[in-house]
């Protein structure tokens, strides 16, 4: 039985709850920030401008460990990253505790930023190289919940933790530490993933892995050695035969992640200037829609075309927050309802994160293509960021919510024009090249 068509083993479910659990981390990380920004300003003296700058820190940094992590996976291997990295976090996030001033929290959040594009680089490539093509899109989908999970823990931590403690700001930091050290203590065990190894030309190591986990009868992955080395990876990304499927996933970073971060970052800031006078409460429910999307996400991406799931959630995200952007006199419940429903088809799309993007990509440039797709989406999620709360006090929130639903329609007509169908598709016959007219 061929590698990619094994049957799923106890290894497959712990290898998704070390990677899972580390996703949960590094979102609770990104999503624990906005409250105790709002708590801190007096202590940091923090200006609308530092609050937007410390908000998109974080983003700033994923920039930079994302296109680090990609050649670096690549070249020697995606083992180191996947193991040690989320122990780095739990020591970024433990020292915002500390913090006596804007320029520290500002440098520990970019550290954080760059932890997490590590992880957003490895944690996906290594779930896709060891899991069954049929299982593929299911087992990658927990990572999508774990993610909205620890979105989700991080803003209900910081609720939760909210008092009149001048330093519950500082424990709220904390908190976002505490699940890096079980993620760090499972993700030690795993091995390299035997499709890099048969690319690199170690398949007899390939094989005495793939006999150690899934016993007798599966065959090892047998690859041809890597076409490209150092800077080669770049100038193939961005050659004829790749150049379509590299922008691709820019785009469907970067649209997907300036309306996820900008407003999921400051959504209690914009539910409030809103009027609705429960911006916390709102946040809190927005979370648990990116819960829900995420779980709605894991049911479907293995029940339909992956490229209807990608162009849909676009256009719903985007049609869901249009009446806001608009401008039309609506209740509370039904601004609530609104944006209950944008997050959840955003976090549908953010499966797609987890499922698609290492399926456009051939094994040699898996890492390198997931790096520049997150890298290069890090500019605009970070300077939307960094804009929102500066567009909000000046412009009102409509302004700001109109142009994230442009982004998010503009996203919808990229995937409409050049997304291919990557449904059950080997990644052994990725590396023949893409089928999609390119």
């Amino acid at each position: 039985m061929d590698f990619e068509d094994a049957p799923l083993r106890p290894f497959h479910l712990r290898l998704a709850a070390a990677s899972g659990l580390g996703v949960f981390s590094t979102a609770a990380a990104l999503g624990v920030v906005g409250i105790p920004l709002s708590l801190a300003t007096s202590q940091l003296q923090l200006t609308p401008v530092w609050i937007g700058l410390l908000g998109g820190a974080s983003l700033v940094g994923l920039f930079f460990g994302a296109l680090a992590a990609g050649p670096v996976a690549d070249r020697f291997g995606r083992r180191a990253i996947f193991r040690y990295n989320m122990a780095f976090l739990a020591v970024c996030c433990a020292l915002q505790f500390f913090v006596e001033s804007s320029v520290q929290l500002f440098a520990l959040r970019l550290a954080i930023g760059f932890v997490i594009g590590t992880d957003f680089v490895v944690g996906k490539i290594v779930v896709s190289e060891f899991t069954p093509r049929v299982y593929r899109g299911r087992i990658l989908s927990l990572l999508s919940i774990a993610w909205a999970g620890g979105f989700a823990f991080g803003y209900f931590v910081a609720f939760w933790l909210r008092s009149g403690d001048a330093n519950a700001w500082r424990w709220m930091l904390l908190a976002s530490a505490l699940p890096c050290l079980p993620a760090f203590l499972l993700r030690v065990t795993i091995p390299e993933t035997p499709l890099w190894l048969a690319e690199h030309g170690r398949a007899d190591q390939a094989a005495r892995i793939v006999l150690r986990i899934f016993g007798a009868g599966i065959i090892p992955p047998r690859l041809a050695p890597p076409r490209s080395s150092g800077h080669a990876r770049w100038r193939q990304l961005f050659s004829p035969t790749w150049r379509r499927r590299t922008l691709l996933g820019v785009a469907i970073y970067t649209c997907q992640n300036i309306p996820y971060f900008a407003l999921g970052t400051f959504v209690a800031e914009v539910i409030n200037a809103l009027n609705l006078h429960a911006g916390y409460v709102g946040g809190l429910f927005y979370n648990l829609s990116l819960l829900t999307g995420a779980a709605l996400g894991l049911i479907v991406v293995d029940r339909m075309s992956r490229r209807a799931l990608l162009v849909g959630s676009f256009v719903v995200t985007a049609l869901a927050v249009l009446p806001l952007a608009l401008g039309a006199t609506l209740s509370p419940a039904i601004i609530t309802i609104l944006f209950g429903i944008y997050a959840i088809a955003l976090s549908c799309n953010v499966v797609l994160d987890y499922v698609y993007l290492p399926e456009l990509f051939p094994t040699d440039l898996r890492g390198s293509g997931i790096a520049v797709a997150s890298a290069g989406s890090r500019f605009g999620a970070s300077t939307g960021t960094f804009l929102l709360p500066t567009v909000v006090a000046d412009f009102g929130p409509r302004v700001a919510i109109a142009a994230c639903a442009i982004v998010l329609l503009i996203g919808a007509v990229i995937c409409y024009v050049w997304a291919p169908e990557t449904r059950n598709v080997r990644l052994a016959t990725v590396d023949a090249g893409p089928s999609d007219g390119v």
